[in-house]
């Protein structure tokens, strides 16, 4: 079997929308987050990428196997080793692993989504999952928290989904759902062309004007963390957030312009959703730096911008 090599899959890490394990968390921390990323990034390529396609079913498998060997203890994949370690250090649950081993077996059958809340339940295997680990890395899981996270994740496959449309088109895959389509006019063939009809445009701006209300589940979200899981968390948001600018600039047009965000719109974002985040308890936050900062200059790029935009840069994020 063909797999792809472990430093490929964690230097893809650094050309993801969002910091994945920025350098101002604790080792251990980062670590573990890292351990889940190298894990879901793998299992997404075996399920996408692994040529031929007929051999990706018995990779699926291989990798489900392996999965249960590495909560055992008994991994031989280097990332599955990392991510057994990551299992018994922070008590991750399982079952999130397991769903997103699901949701790569069931787009080998995905054609398209029929409905919005067929996209949504494709989400809550897909996305939903890596924020409950991420939760549970922070130590930090609660139903009303695990709630808004679904929320930002799923807004940010969302987002996802608008900047791939080309390209899973011509996989076969078409995740803008029939309905959807159809409501605005927008065919298949739309989203094999070179440019944006105006009707897809119509529906990516539909669909982003979704992502951003479900992003915006990361305020409560943060307000409700403590450091440094909050940091973390507007991070990941942030850079769903800047995604959407970067497609709004474009004009919706995701199919002849490449609506990857800059590292500084990230930064900018999560400064502006830790300042939200502040003024919803109505305090700086904890005597955290990062929040007064953020609270005083999230507008202009201040302090807590220029240091979350010098992570980003140092860990390789898109210029």
């Amino acid at each position: 079997m063909g797999l792809p090599g472990v430093e490929a899959i964690l230097a893809r890490a650094g050309r993801e929308n969002f910091p994945v394990a920025m350098r101002v968390l604790p080792a251990a921390l980062r670590g573990q987050l890292m351990a889940i990323y190298g894990y879901a990034r793998l299992v997404d390529d075996l399920g996408d990428e692994l040529e031929p396609p007929s051999a990706r079913p018995a990779a699926l498998r291989w990798a489900g196997e392996e999965l249960e060997r590495a909560v055992a203890g008994r991994a031989e994949h280097p990332l599955f080793e990392a991510l057994g370690r990551a299992v018994r250090e922070a008590g991750l649950p399982v079952q999130p692993l397991r769903d997103l081993l699901a949701a790569n077996w069931a787009d080998q059958e995905l054609g398209e989504v029929a409905s919005w809340e067929a996209l949504l339940a494709s989400c809550a295997l897909s996305a939903n999952p890596v924020g409950r680990l991420v939760l549970a890395v922070f130590q930090a899981a609660t139903p009303e928290r695990v709630g808004w996270s679904d929320e930002v994740c799923t807004g940010l496959q969302v987002v996802e989904h608008l900047q791939d449309v080309g390209e899973d088109a011509r996989r076969g895959r078409v995740y803008l759902a029939a309905e959807d389509r159809r409501r605005w006019g927008c065919t298949v063939l739309d989203l094999q062309a070179e440019r944006a009809s105006e009707a897809l445009r119509r529906l990516v701006a539909d669909y982003a004007r979704r992502a951003r209300g479900l992003l915006g589940a990361a305020v409560p979200l943060c307000a409700s963390l403590g450091w440094p899981a909050k940091v973390a968390v507007a991070g990941f948001a942030a850079g769903g957030l800047a995604a959407l600018e970067a497609i709004e600039a474009a004009g919706f047009d995701v199919l002849g312009v490449a609506c990857r965000p800059r590292p500084q719109a990230v930064a900018r974002q999560a400064a502006r959703v830790l300042a939200q985040a502040a003024l919803a308890v109505g305090r700086p936050g904890e005597g955290s730096p990062w929040m007064a900062a953020a609270r005083r200059s999230a507008a202009v790029g201040g302090p807590a911008a220029r240091a979350v935009s010098g992570t980003l840069v140092a860990q390789g994020g898109r210029a």
